[in-house]
């Protein structure tokens, strides 16, 4: 198939098998075969009730035993479902065994599936056979390992979009527009004595520029994509005794974190999960910064500022109810260019501290807080979200892949320096060299061309069952 040449990928037509389900104990397990033999070293294995014969229908459940049939003692009792090609998940023959989850038989049925003919599968083998037959691209074969990844309802959305299509319809369509760039261009180049690129170069020129928008525009999303596929870093931090502990037990809605009137009761980095409306963030409380000549102390604020610099956003608390130390003072003038929320906390108690006296960056947001009562923890999950992403309005096709970012980058680049060969009058086929590039840039996204090393590298990262 055409898509096999172009990848340069050797295909071996054998059968596969692995375990599809997670490592452990559960109620049920699966085991995943898929090649032209996979339907025949089932039947093999597989003993209906009463030993009824028959062919099996694909796309359907069937009820008997797996047994060794050299042995007279079944394995397991199980459900066996037959996808025959090409409606299938990998486009072949596949076979899934569904078993009772115990490592032990699930191994063993592994086990006795391979000594009918079958290979282990490789990391991702499955993915990566459902793309060189066609059944999906490979911008969608990575939403896989995505979806599989995601942490929150979004981060699953996202993925979901993607693998149905979303991001491919998107690329091929400009794929299309550069294509109609590139005849025109090629048709200058075959017939220079009709001087079709003079006549046309300035209108192609904006055909690429507002082909260079279109592609900018979707590479741009990718920061907002990668924060609800990878999640964000958030550090709590501040002075000793503000609050940061029960501001993050306020935030989380359970008490996670000791809570003490002693200042520097958190010694260490407490690492927690959140989810904010979707996104994902890890959010740190760290022992409060100040001056100490207590040692273990020390090694704990040391840690607090490393991961003050690392975080992607802040959340910076002050006592509202009393002035501002120097201690305060410090940490608001040195925060720098970071994202940043000051939580003005003891809100239930009288307010004493000058708001206008705190220093901040462009990106600071200054909200009233109380952990006490709760005042103000949600309007503060807001901003922080809206902080992080930068925005509240969703692109229509969402980058969440580097890869793909990456080579939306390279297309522009190259779309970008065939203009400027067009505008400066040079000879047209140097601007045609710059437009293959920016085609095979996005033919990478999709998978219509590519190398075997990115193959290999995508697909290692999935799990064996997938």
């Amino acid at each position: 198939m055409e898509l096999l040449r172009l990848c340069g990928s050797m295909y071996q037509e054998d059968t596969i098998a692995a375990i599809a389900t997670p490592p452990g104990e559960g109620g049920l397990a699966v085991v995943r075969i898929s090649g032209p033999d996979a339907e025949k070293i089932a039947l093999r294995i597989f003993i209906r009730p009463n030993n009824r014969n028959g062919k099996l229908r694909s796309h359907s459940l069937y009820h008997g035993q797996i047994s060794d049939p050299h042995e007279l003692q079944p394995i397991d009792e199980v459900l066996l479902a037959i996808m025959r090609k090409p409606h299938s998940y990998t486009g072949e023959d596949v076979v899934e065994v569904h078993c009772h989850g115990g490592n032990f038989l699930v191994r063993e049925i592994l086990a006795l599936i391979l000594t009918q003919g079958a290979r282990q599968a490789e990391p991702g083998e499955f993915t990566k056979r459902a793309f060189l037959n066609g059944r999906v691209d490979l911008a969608q074969a990575e939403a896989v390992l995505d979806l599989i990844r995601a942490r929150t309802a979004k981060g699953a959305q996202l993925a979901l979009n993607q693998a149905s299509g979303e991001l491919s319809k998107y690329v091929g369509d400009l794929r299309e527009e550069l294509l109609d760039i590139m005849v025109q261009v090629e048709a200058a180049i075959d017939f220079p004595e009709e001087e079709i690129e003079l006549l046309q170069r300035h209108r192609l020129v904006e055909k690429i520029f507002a082909l260079v928008t279109k592609i900018n525009s979707i590479s741009d999303s990718y920061e907002w994509g990668r924060l609800f596929r990878e999640g964000a870093t958030v550090c709590i931090c501040g002075r000793p005794n503000v609050g940061k502990s029960s501001l993050l037990n306020a935030l989380l809605g359970t008490d996670r974190v000791i809570v003490t009137p002693v200042p520097g009761t958190t010694r260490d980095v407490i690492e927690e999960s959140l989810n904010l409306d979707g996104l994902p963030i890890v959010i740190w409380d760290t022992a409060g910064i100040r001056d100490t000549d207590d040692q273990v102390e020390k090694l704990g604020v040391e840690l607090s500022r490393q991961h003050l610099e690392k975080a992607d956003a802040l959340v910076i608390v002050v006592d509202g109810s009393v002035e501002l130390t120097p201690e305060d003072c410090a940490l608001l003038q040195n925060i720098g260019p970071k994202k940043v929320v000051i939580a003005v906390n003891k809100s239930d108690l009288p307010i004493v501290v000058d708001l206008h006296s705190i220093s901040a960056n462009q990106q600071t947001k200054i909200l009233g807080t109380s952990a006490i009562s709760g005042a103000g923890i949600d309007s503060l999950k807001r901003t922080l979200r809206e902080l992080i992403l930068g925005c509240t309005i969703e692109s229509p096709v969402t980058v969440t892949n580097l890869r793909h970012r990456s080579e939306l980058v390279r297309s522009a680049d190259s779309l970008t320096r065939a203009t400027e060969t067009l505008n400066q009058g040079l000879p047209p086929e140097l601007a045609a060299i710059d437009l293959n590039d920016a085609r095979e840039a996005l033919e990478e996204i999709i998978g219509v061309v590519c190398k075997d090393d990115i193959l290999e590298r995508i697909f290692s990262d999935f799990c064996i069952g997938k």
